[in-house]
């Protein structure tokens, strides 16, 4: 059984500040501008799921362009440089940072999979039997990114209680 999840808003936030300044914008000239838009459109996305004490996912989303900036500066490449492969690297640790942070905070038990990244619009990846617990939605260089948290929903039965 799941228990109440322990990482809200503020925590999710610091989380993704610390990994924007330690890997996609260490000089601190592109920060991520909140937009606090949970509908916010997203062409490629990075997932990895928690199991255990908590289920669910953690889900990093973007547009290609974003995606494309973000493997540029993780990987310290010329933006013409960047390949599909790079990007799904790219996005693949991102998601697999955050989730490491978000696991660290729940009871013990939880267990991080292995990254999944998909390259095509969000229409054709959703999570099915989740709901979203809590998100950090902005704008990067005028593009789109989201990183948001989606609890199964066989955890939320006691929700509104």
């Amino acid at each position: 059984m799941s228990v109440e999840v322990e990482v809200d808003e503020n925590d999710l936030a610091e989380m993704v500040e610390q990994v924007w300044e330690a890997y996609l914008d260490p000089e601190g000239v592109n920060p991520l501008i909140p937009t606090y838009d949970e509908n916010q459109p997203s062409e490629v996305h990075s997932s990895v799921s928690i199991t255990g004490s908590w289920n669910g996912h953690i889900v990093y989303a973007s547009s290609r362009t974003a995606a494309q900036r973000a493997a540029a500066a993780f990987l310290a490449m010329e933006l013409e440089e960047v390949s599909d492969e790079d990007i799904s690297d790219t996005l693949g640790e991102l998601a697999n940072i955050v989730g490491g942070n978000v696991k660290a905070m729940l009871p013990p038990g939880a267990q991080l999979s292995l990254p999944q990244v998909v390259l095509v619009p969000e229409s054709s990846a959703r999570f099915p039997n989740t709901q979203r617990v809590t998100g950090v939605y902005g704008m990067w260089e005028g593009e789109p990114v989201s990183i948001s948290m989606w609890q199964s929903s066989s955890d939320n039965k006691e929700e509104g209680a």
